[in-house]
């Protein structure tokens, strides 16, 4: 698979938002949500979340880096006058916390989107974005989770963690661990996390994912319009779909869990769903 002929990601996804939008007019900014600063430890205090007049919410992920402390002293709404789609822009020509931003408020414009337009992606019967992992296959995973790596390694598939630190690196029970991205042209199906949107990794990533007949995308901030990235070799997109907004948002500036106000979803490309 090749992205070399298409445009940023950011501009596809920026492209798409306002093509889909059309005649309407985009949502205003009703607030933005942070979890308790300093990161309590805990994975329900890694996402933030952008809201729409409406409720649409969407997340990002806000522990790259300085971006939850520096969150905490930005004002959304003051910076695009509550305008979700300049703020939206903001994923592509901000920098930092407001990079952080602006893909949230992709992620809640597309679920406005789909809302308007009726789309609702079916319920997720897994937590590794529909892979399915045979004995002695080769599988790749970009980043190190280790609730995933248990449940790849438990089907006996030989799996190898792509990470960027070093003191990761090595052979571990049931994994590997390694700082070379080529390692995932052996892989025959491939998970990475939303925060190869955020980190700008995701194009060199998918260049090394020539021989996968499956890619997946997971994880809260993989809300986003699912065709820019099935565009690009993307095969599933495994994302968060909030069912009680108000109570979500509760619980997340309380730093609480939050799964049970919201279901995994999997969006999957027409030619590779079962």
């Amino acid at each position: 698979m090749t992205t070399a002929a298409l445009p940023p990601i950011a501009d596809a996804m920026l492209d798409l938002i306002t093509t889909r939008l059309g005649p309407d007019r985009a949502p205003r900014l009703r607030a933005i949500h942070l979890p308790p600063v300093p990161w309590n430890g805990s994975k329900d205090g890694e996402f933030a979340a952008v809201e729409l007049e409406g409720g649409a919410l969407g997340l990002s992920y806000v522990l790259l880096d300085d971006t939850l402390a520096a969150l905490a002293g930005v004002d959304g709404s003051r910076l695009v006058r509550g305008d979700a789609l300049a703020l939206a822009r903001r994923w592509r020509d901000g920098q930092g916390a407001e990079r952080t931003l602006g893909f949230a408020a992709v992620n809640a414009l597309s679920r406005w989107l789909m809302d308007r337009d009726g789309e609702c992606p079916p319920s997720a019967t897994d937590s590794i974005g529909g892979l399915q992992p045979a004995p002695g296959e080769h599988i790749g995973m970009v980043g190190f989770f280790p609730p995933l790596v248990r449940s790849i390694a438990e089907a006996g598939a030989r799996l190898t963690v792509l990470e960027l630190r070093a003191d990761l690196a090595g052979v571990h029970p049931g994994y590997s661990v390694t700082l070379d991205p080529a390692v995932l042209r052996d892989c025959s199906q491939v998970l990475m996390t939303s925060t190869v949107l955020l980190n700008g990794s995701l194009d060199a990533v998918l260049a090394q994912c020539v021989n996968a007949r499956r890619v997946a995308m997971i994880g809260p901030g993989a809300g986003c319009l699912p065709q820019p990235l099935f565009d690009r070799g993307v095969t599933a997109l495994g994302g968060t779909w909030i069912d009680d907004g108000p109570s979500f948002v509760a619980a997340l500036r309380r730093g609480e869990p939050w799964s049970r106000f919201a279901r995994k979803v999997l969006w999957q490309r027409p030619d590779t769903a079962p």
